[in-house]
């Protein structure tokens, strides 16, 4: 693959779209598309926290799950550091798998419940690195929950033992198995109480600044994702609408819809 330099942005999104039929029954002879992502561009830069935000049916976790290849890209092209990603084979996409991870919405389903933490956590292990001895696994999941805020007496038990933000922090652990450099967050917080909602942000930020890491920040609160995002960019109907430095947008947004979600957090 090739390298980029330290200036150009390790991910870049040209003109992306996703598609999919209307009216997808048995015996439908639609052959009508809903653009769910419809010619999205932009860039992220290493070391940034760029958030993506918008109502739900907006296309923001339609676009996440395109760059990690879990939706089907109809259109435009996505860079991964200088190379073009979109059009690879599968298996010439594995490799980057170890780069790009993806944090779960919903930590309540997102883990296997038969399965215990070291097997949860471990398991980009086994995929990626394959003779890797059960000690060493063992050894990385202990470090793993002790970065994420978990005591490593938990590393035997089950998902159904552990609180929702607990769950979350196992979710992290698992992403950062294999010492990714770029994970996507999609929805990370939105199923948690609010008090977790914050414990999990600012572990976020300091994982960022620890491991060097690249995040997009997919979220519907535009609130969260001001407080921890260098940059924002706001999506609705399969479109960014508006995109700039997350206190300019806030503070002096341009757009009505970026008005209509400022409008709609709590106060306080």
């Amino acid at each position: 693959m090739q390298n980029s330099d330290a200036n150009s942005p390790l991910l870049k999104v040209e003109n992306l779209k996703v598609s999919y039929p209307l009216g997808s029954g048995l015996f439908s002879a639609s052959k009508k598309m809903f653009n769910a992502v419809d010619g999205v561009s932009f860039e992220i830069n290493r070391g940034e926290i760029v958030g993506l935000v918008g109502e739900s049916g907006s296309g923001k976790t339609t676009t996440g799950r395109a760059i990690i290849r879990l939706a089907p890209v109809s259109g435009g092209k996505i860079f991964y550091s200088g190379a073009e990603i979109s059009s690879l084979s599968d298996r010439a996409f594995m490799p980057l798998r170890k780069k790009i991870q993806m944090i779960f919405q919903d930590p309540f389903n997102s883990l296997n419940p038969r399965m215990d933490v070291f097997k949860i956590v471990s398991e980009p292990l086994d995929i990626h690195f394959p003779k890797m001895s059960k000690a060493d696994k063992r050894r990385r999941v202990a470090e793993l929950l002790d970065i994420v805020g978990l005591d490593k007496t938990h590393i035997d038990r089950y998902p159904h033992e552990f609180s929702g933000g607990q769950r979350q922090r196992i979710g992290i652990a698992r992403a950062l198995a294999v010492e990714p450099e770029f994970i996507i967050c999609d929805e990370p917080v939105s199923a948690l109480d609010v008090s977790v909602q914050a414990q999990i942000v600012n572990l976020l930020e300091t994982l960022r600044k620890e491991l060097n890491l690249t995040l997009l920040f997919i979220a519907h609160d535009i609130a969260v994702v001001e407080y921890l995002s260098d940059r924002i960019m706001v999506m609705t109907r399969g479109k960014i609408v508006e995109s700039g430095d997350a206190e300019q947008v806030c503070s002096n947004p341009q757009h009505p819809y970026t008005r209509e979600l400022i409008a709609a957090v709590p106060k306080f």
